[in-house]
């Protein structure tokens, strides 16, 4: 197997600092505690509860930043799911149709991005890969769409597209 030219995971922190869902979690922890400390009993620790679901979110978020890993290789993009159950996916690069970028203006403050690999590749036949909040995501995309270009020129490929019209 090739050696990982690069391996990276979706970024919690990336998430948290570059999402309007990630500003939300945050913002909850510090509301939630204040209203526990200035309200009245009656109130209950239904704050408390708050806190504890903004904590349970970022958790969530954690393991499911966990649960993937991508490595570029010169050939191909390696996809890597699971904690307990696990899987691994390839895409060989060679098949890959389109790379695309998307980021909001938060996102690009945060340094992440969402990038999405079209390919004719079985993985993403049915649907495109997603890879959410990725640090580096338009460094990333650039050296992977310089990978696509160079197995496909090590392999002699090119890429046509087939329109049917109706007259």
């Amino acid at each position: 197997m090739d050696q990982p030219l690069d391996t990276f995971r979706s970024s919690t922190w990336g998430w948290l600092r570059g999402t309007l869902a990630g500003w939300g979690t945050v913002a909850l922890v510090p509301v939630a505690l204040l209203l526990t400390a200035v309200a009245p009993p009656e109130i209950g620790r239904w704050p408390l509860l708050i806190a504890g679901l903004a904590f349970g979110i970022v958790i969530w978020k954690w393991f499911e930043s966990l649960a993937a890993r991508y490595d570029i290789c010169p050939d191909r993009l390696i996809v890597r799911e699971g904690i307990f159950i696990k899987s691994l996916d390839e895409v060989e690069l060679y098949r890959v149709k389109d790379v695309r970028l998307d980021f909001s203006l938060i996102n690009q403050m945060a340094g992440i991005g969402t990038i999405t690999v079209t390919s004719s590749d079985e993985t993403t036949r049915g649907e495109p890969l997603i890879l959410r909040h990725v640090e580096r995501a338009a460094e990333r995309r650039e050296e992977l769409r310089r990978l696509v270009e160079t197995a496909r020129q090590k392999r002699r490929v090119r890429e046509i597209d087939m329109m049917h019209e109706d007259y």
